[in-house]
């Protein structure tokens, strides 16, 4: 289990466990907030395509889904 402080995620790196079409390496690209200014969702963009996909930023947490860092 990956331990997070969500509100440093901008610009963090992040590499997919189980790579999909040679998407292996991401940068969190923006954070969406509620009124309150908690992190409700992240936007992951793959550093290949430029794909980008917006996700719960509690998704980022799971160790056997997503590592921290470029590996």
């Amino acid at each position: 289990m990956n331990r997070i402080n969500p509100g440093k995620l901008l610009l963090s790196k992040w590499t997919a466990a189980q790579p999909q079409n040679r998407e292996k390496h991401f940068l969190v690209t923006e954070l969406f907030r509620d009124e309150d200014g908690t992190v409700l969702e992240v936007e992951l963009q793959a550093v290949l395509t430029k794909r980008s996909e917006r996700l719960d930023w509690q998704v980022l947490q799971n160790d056997s889904t997503w590592l921290m860092g470029w590996k």
